[in-house]
């Protein structure tokens, strides 16, 4: 069974070595989704939301809102961060990391 939950966040960044308006420091609404994988256990669940919502809370959306990126990761490119929070949780049962950098534009990460 796979099970996921988005969360959301606000954080900026500039694309240091890019040619295009990425370049400049700006931000995003970015959205997170993460997508654990279980067995169904004898009380019905295969992973716990709230559990879930905590870990993620905790490791990732802790550190990454409201922050600048650049002084996180380089370079901080949505694939950067998509495999940052792999690695961030990587004690959880993990299959799929998404991250939308905006509405349209997204990366899928599994390890």
């Amino acid at each position: 069974m796979r099970v996921s939950r988005d969360f959301r966040f606000e954080a900026a960044h500039r694309l240091e070595d890019y040619d295009g308006r990425c370049e400049a420091l700006h931000g995003h609404s970015w959205k997170l989704r993460v997508t654990v994988s279980a067995p169904v256990g004898e009380d019905g669940l295969a992973y716990d939301f709230v559990k879930l919502a905590d870990e993620v809370n905790e490791k990732v959306i802790s550190v990454l809102d409201h922050s600048y990126l650049n002084e996180l990761f380089r370079p901080p490119s949505a694939e950067k961060v998509a495999e940052w929070v792999w690695e961030r949780l990587t004690h959880l049962p993990l299959a799929e990391i998404v991250i939308w950098e905006t509405e349209d534009c997204m990366v899928t990460y599994d390890g």
